[in-house]
């Protein structure tokens, strides 16, 4: 049979690290530390040093408009292109002024230069239109409406659709 060694308080078995009773004081000065530290800057985790050459600009987003609204923005900005994203071709809102799949709205030609410039997308339920929006937002656009529930929304407010593919 195996001896076992035995112990008393006063001799405990070695370790690598030393004795046990200098463990728990070490690794809370290391906390300490490590907190300290970590108070030492100035919360943005740089190093202390004064940001100059960048500023945080606001993320862009698109704004939903239900059919009245939207029907609303489209007449007061009539300079806006109004785009259906939707494929395949399902109807337009009368006054579209390109169609444009969503997923290359980003390399549409006719996009203003301007990215403030006012843009209002629609596609048939909302899906595809909020794809195109978050990309041109993406891209730095800040003035994009997108009408909530796209085309269906459009009809069950009372408006019509034209069938004619452009």
């Amino acid at each position: 049979m195996a001896s076992q060694a035995s112990w008393t308080r006063q001799s405990r078995p070695p370790t690598a690290a030393g004795p046990t009773r200098w463990r728990r004081p070490a690794v809370a000065a290391v906390a300490a530390l490590t907190i300290l530290a970590a108070g030492c800057g100035d919360g943005d985790g740089s190093d202390g040093e004064a940001a100059t050459d960048t500023v945080a600009e606001p993320e862009a987003t698109a704004e939903l408009l239900d059919a009245d609204a939207f029907a609303g923005y489209v007449e007061e900005h009539p300079d806006a292109p109004v785009v259906n994203v939707h494929i395949p071709y399902e109807g337009h809102i009368e006054g579209t002024d390109a169609f444009v799949p969503f997923e290359e709205i980003g390399d549409w030609d006719g996009l203003p230069e301007d990215r403030t410039a006012p843009i209002a997308l629609y596609c048939r339920s909302g899906n595809m239109s909020a794809t195109a929006a978050d990309t041109l937002a993406a891209a730095g656009y800040t003035n994009i409406v997108d009408l909530d529930g796209g085309m269906n929304a459009w009809t069950a407010s009372g408006r019509q659709l034209l069938d004619e593919e452009p």
